[in-house]
């Protein structure tokens, strides 16, 4: 049985393993970025951020009337017209299609990482900078908490439907940080593997140009 445990411990910390982890997590990280960034260009997606962006000091410039948030929100699935068009004069679509394109890009670099190191470095370090925002939204964004209607759970920490949204990017920091690790070390090998070669092959050509000499 002791055996048997071993050679599992071995077998999951294997190097083959490792590498599978690490590019099941660029492929997860990718799947993260780019199904919710082709989102944003939805309206509803972009109506659900309202809350996080107008709070927000870094972000709530973008809008046009930030204040006036609370008045135009609306239900996932839920069609109001007059709000959908506070919406547009807001700019609330024209930021989130930037944002939408912001991580379609990082997604796509981060995918790439599978065949390219070098992009694949760009996108972790874009991934992994990318929570430190969203997880602002914790102290920023009043929506982030259980409000105060009369149960006695409400406020930290006690996190509404949109906090447990964004908390959930603490495994995105930390996955993106994995990567970027990972990436950095193959990077590092790979230009000693070269920097190797390149000594290996101006010995051959020095010790041929001694051979001719003599």
């Amino acid at each position: 049985m002791d055996q048997l445990y071993r050679r599992t411990l071995a077998l999951v910390a294997a190097p083959l393993s490792f590498r599978i982890g690490i590019a099941g997590m660029k492929i997860a990280i990718a799947i993260i970025f780019l199904w919710i960034g082709a989102l944003k260009f939805v309206p509803y997606e972009a109506d659900s951020i309202t809350p996080f962006v107008a709070n927000s000091p870094f972000m709530s410039f973008f809008y046009n009337d930030p204040k006036d948030y609370k008045e135009h929100l609306t239900r996932e699935g839920e069609l109001d017209p007059a709000r959908r068009a506070w919406q547009v004069s807001n700019n609330t679509y024209g930021f989130s299609r930037g944002l939408g394109t912001v991580e379609l890009i990082i997604g796509t670099m981060t995918l790439i990482g599978l065949w390219n190191r070098k992009i694949g470095l760009v996108g972790a370090f874009l991934a992994f900078g990318t929570p430190f925002v969203t997880l602002s939204f914790l102290v920023t964004t009043p929506e982030a908490w259980v409000p105060a209607l009369g149960d006695a759970q409400h406020g930290f920490p006690y996190l509404s439907g949109a906090g447990r949204l964004v908390v959930k990017d603490v495994a995105l920091l930390a996955g993106a940080w994995l990567v970027l690790v990972a990436t950095a070390r193959e990077l590092l090998l790979q230009a000693e593997a070269n920097a190797a070669e390149d000594v290996s092959a101006g010995y051959v050509v020095a010790k041929r140009s001694n051979a001719r000499g003599s």
